[in-house]
């Protein structure tokens, strides 16, 4: 079984996220789309992060109905701070008979030569990556640093939707008490609701 791996605080997780998710999973080889919920990063302070478990537990809701699309804590049971090729590692040896390839923006292929061992992702994944809203001095700034990436065997450029809306978006429209509904999915909506969240 194909499995494409999409990393994420999900803080909270969009409708953005689970286009791309579901269309990778349905436009590509992949049979599946994990949903990588990463941890509260110990270097860093962000007094927005939700606790992981109700990340965790938004993703579940959000994706409850759809087969093609699952979650994993993998990450929480992981040293910290999370590194891709550490949960790589622990995910084929949990999952031996899965083949593992990553999802990512195009934004974030540009900055994979600063990854942790980037050669041996590159040398045993394939990389899907799909495009993002960018400005004309990012797309040429992007694609002056992508040339040594979108050539690369194990690259596979998908033609996905491009995604405006993000978690930071949604979180500054909820402090200004501005109506979300149609950003989120209905259970994940309700669940901000009623806990009360990023008010």
């Amino acid at each position: 079984m194909k499995v494409g791996l999409y990393f994420g605080t999900y803080n909270p997780i969009h409708v953005g996220h689970l286009i791309i998710a579901n269309f990778m999973a349905q436009y590509t080889d992949l049979d599946q789309v994990w949903m990588v919920v990463t941890p509260q990063n110990p270097m860093k302070k962000n007094h927005n992060l939700l606790a992981d478990y109700h990340r965790l537990a938004m993703v579940r809701e959000a994706i409850d109905d759809n087969p093609l699309l699952e979650v994993t804590d993998i990450e929480f049971h992981l040293p910290k701070p999370s590194y891709t090729i550490h949960t790589l590692v622990a995910l084929r040896e949990k999952y031996p008979n899965k083949e593992f390839s990553l999802i990512m923006g195009e934004d974030n292929l540009r900055t994979l030569h600063k990854w942790m061992n980037y050669e041996e992702i590159l040398n045993n994944h394939f990389i899907y990556v799909y495009p993002r809203a960018l400005t004309e001095e990012e797309q040429e700034k992007m694609q002056r640093k992508q040339n040594r990436f979108t050539e690369h065997p194990k690259i596979k450029m998908v033609k996905a939707p491009i995604m405006k809306v993000s978690s930071s978006l949604i979180r500054k429209a909820i402090q200004d008490e501005k109506d979300v509904r149609y950003l989120l999915t209905e259970s994940v909506h309700k669940y901000l609701t009623d806990m009360n969240f990023y008010r």
